[in-house]
């Protein structure tokens, strides 16, 4: 997507397009905060985009900093990892969500744009796993009106420049329509479906079907499943056949 300066601070109030995980009581599922790792600024091997969760402190949040350790430890130094946080509010007004598909896009298409032969893997997790989830639409809702500045979402080409998406903790459709009545399901693209994973942990009110375990929610930093990320996406490096899969 290619943006305006005029449009990225006007969208959220024209665009439901971003939602946030699990309505007012999101703030007692998120977990502490961490640091994020600095991007280099020669074109990495690889470059992992993470949207942190509702609440988190700007940066790649806990389960994206959990994330980005667990794959930097499997590469063991054989590829160099850059890591971008994807900016924007992280809050309960989940209409501006919709600045971190654009800073997402805008970013991933800049990546693949200057440095073509860095492999991009997207992430996610709670209201960033929505974010993250919008950036790989390949088609809008019939009736959707952008904002002025935004030409759609990202090529085709694009798709070829992301081994990888990953993400933790996504909201659900009633999730969705409880935070935004105007906005539509999270919907994988097709080009990016095959090498996306979903995780999401038993219990967990967010993702899963009558999950009633608020803590499930901030266990992704914790319960193995950023490993489990790292694993995957490891593989998709590798060349190896990507599986989309989604843990429930």
């Amino acid at each position: 997507m290619t943006l305006t300066t005029a449009a990225k601070a006007s969208q959220a109030k024209r665009v439901r397009y971003g939602v946030a995980a699990a309505g007012v009581s999101v703030a007692a599922l998120l977990g502490p905060q961490a640091t994020p790792v600095a991007a280099a600024d020669t074109c990495p091997d690889v470059e992992v985009v993470f949207a942190r969760g509702t609440f988190e402190a700007p940066g790649v949040g806990a389960t994206g900093q959990a994330f980005v350790d667990a794959l930097t430890a499997r590469l063991n130094g054989k590829d160099t990892v850059g890591v971008y946080p994807v900016s924007y509010p992280a809050s309960l007004d989940f209409a501006q969500a919709a600045d971190g598909i654009a800073d997402a896009s805008t970013k991933i298409e800049a990546i693949a744009a200057s440095c073509p032969s860095t492999k991009i893997v997207l992430g996610g997790y709670s209201q960033g796993a929505a974010v993250a989830g919008y950036t790989t639409t390949e088609t809008l809702p019939a009736g959707f009106v952008l904002p002025s500045g935004i030409s759609g979402p990202m090529p085709p080409a694009i798709a070829s420049h992301v081994a990888a998406v990953v993400l933790f903790g996504t909201p659900a459709n009633w999730v969705v329509d409880l935070a935004d009545h105007d906005a539509p399901p999270i919907a994988i693209g097709a080009l990016y479906a095959p090498k996306t994973l979903e995780l999401c942990a038993p219990g967990d009110p967010v993702c899963s079907p009558g999950g009633l375990d608020r803590a499930a929610h901030s266990a992704y930093k914790d319960n193995g499943m950023a490993g489990q990320a790292a694993d995957y996406v490891v593989n998709a490096l590798g060349g190896a056949p990507a599986q989309p899969q989604q843990n429930v």
